[in-house]
């Protein structure tokens, strides 16, 4: 189903040099910061550089803290946030956003249901998310149901939402056609974008959404300053992506899960492809399926985590068993794209949490003994997080 209607122009904060619009991003990104380490970041001299932020300011786009105020920004490792120099006079001012200028909305089309949030210009949450199950799977019935609540979370704070950025599993072409949707069953394009901006008068872009977490990780969450930086996410499905210097690594094919059969354990089941022990495996169908083999009846995922959380044997000894695969694919991941940092995320992520040492072990068996240690991290799981990374994907479009 495709629309050819007009599109309102997405927005955007201010026109000016692409030196400009950097430094802004790098405020976002690093601010509070002073001057000094900016124009340190960015390799401008410090007339350019105040000349930039005094568009800026102007603009109403940052503004300087107080001085001696504090400083608590993230900014790239060996740079400091505030000027050491050691030079004599007026010390710095910080800069920072004025993140309250304006809100965006953020929805994210997940397995079974769709959540919506509200956040400021620095992705800062703004009341409560809404989460409502899909009861028809249908583009127009999904496109009425993102509009209604789209109204209700708008509703719900001031200013106007600016824009609303949406994420879902599956390939997005131009920030709005959906070309491929496994989870909602579509069988033809949509112009997902130009709907849903015609269904509530707000401009629209969509997103593949494991690439918005990675982005919102590098802009506002623990990827800020880290060279380079990979996500991996189990649930209903496998994903994997990277960002190097703070941008996400782009190719067309990415969104297509094509780390989802990646070879981690060779005694391992069969996925519908046909593969055996391939990265499949971590998906809760799989665990599911896995797990009825074992106890000797059809089980769900749900019954599977009910006992993992009961500590019972065999569903213990099947999260060990996920998780040293987990480990397998953190390696490979590490040893091929030589990342920072992992991010393990999705839904199905309380099983790595329960089980960090067989993620090790899994890593340990297929990394050199002598490469250094491969750090990763497992936060909570909220899908408030990936809606609110939707949005964050639309500030990104707003301050380039």
């Amino acid at each position: 189903m495709e629309t050819n209607s007009n599109r309102l122009e997405f927005p955007h904060w201010f026109s000016k040099s692409q030196a400009t619009h950097d430094v802004a991003r790098g405020i976002m990104q690093y601010g509070p910061i002073a001057r000094t380490p900016l124009a340190q970041i960015f390799n401008l001299s410090q007339g350019a550089l105040s000349r930039i932020t005094s568009d800026l300011i102007y603009d109403g786009v940052i503004e300087e803290l107080p001085a001696g105020a504090a400083q608590a920004g993230t900014p790239p490792t060996g740079v400091a946030a505030h000027d050491t120099g050691g030079r004599r006079g007026r010390p710095q001012t910080a800069l920072r956003i004025r993140e309250d200028e304006h809100v965006f909305l953020g929805v994210n089309i997940h397995d079974g249901a769709i959540t919506v949030s509200e956040v400021n210009t620095m992705c800062r949450p703004i009341g409560a998310e809404l989460t409502e199950d899909i009861a028809d799977r249908t583009p127009d019935a999904i496109v009425a149901q993102i509009a209604r609540m789209a109204r209700t979370a708008a509703a719900l704070g001031t200013p106007a939402p600016t824009a609303i950025g949406l994420s879902l599993g599956g390939h997005v072409e131009d920030d709005r056609l959906v070309t491929f949707a496994p989870f909602l069953y579509w069988d033809a394009a949509v112009d997902l974008g130009a709907l849903v901006q015609r269904a509530t008068g707000i401009p629209t872009k969509v997103f593949n959404d494991l690439d918005s977490i990675l982005l919102y990780e590098c802009w506002f969450g623990d990827a800020i300053g880290i060279p380079r930086f990979a996500v991996i996410t189990m649930g209903a499905g496998v994903g994997y992506s990277l960002s190097d210097q703070g941008n996400p690594i782009d190719n067309p094919d990415k969104s297509y899960g094509l780390a989802g059969h990646v070879l981690i354990d060779p005694e391992g089941p069969r996925c519908s492809s046909g593969h055996v022990g391939c990265s499949q495996c971590l998906t809760s169908d799989s665990i599911a399926e896995e797990y009825s083999g074992i106890v000797g009846r059809v089980t769900t995922f749900e019954e599977f985590s009910h006992d993992l959380s009961m500590n019972l044997p065999q569903a213990r000894r099947l999260g060990e068993r996920t998780c040293f695969r987990l480990g397998v694919l953190v390696a490979t991941v590490s040893n091929l794209a030589m990342p920072t940092q992992v991010l393990i995320s999705g839904e199905s992520s309380f099983i790595a949490k329960k089980n960090r040492e067989f993620i090790r072990k899994g890593i340990d068996v297929y990394r050199h003994s002598q490469a250094a240690p491969v750090s990763f991290t497992i936060p909570d799981f909220s899908w408030r997080l990936w809606s609110d990374a939707a949005a964050a994907r639309a500030i990104a479009a707003f301050i380039s």
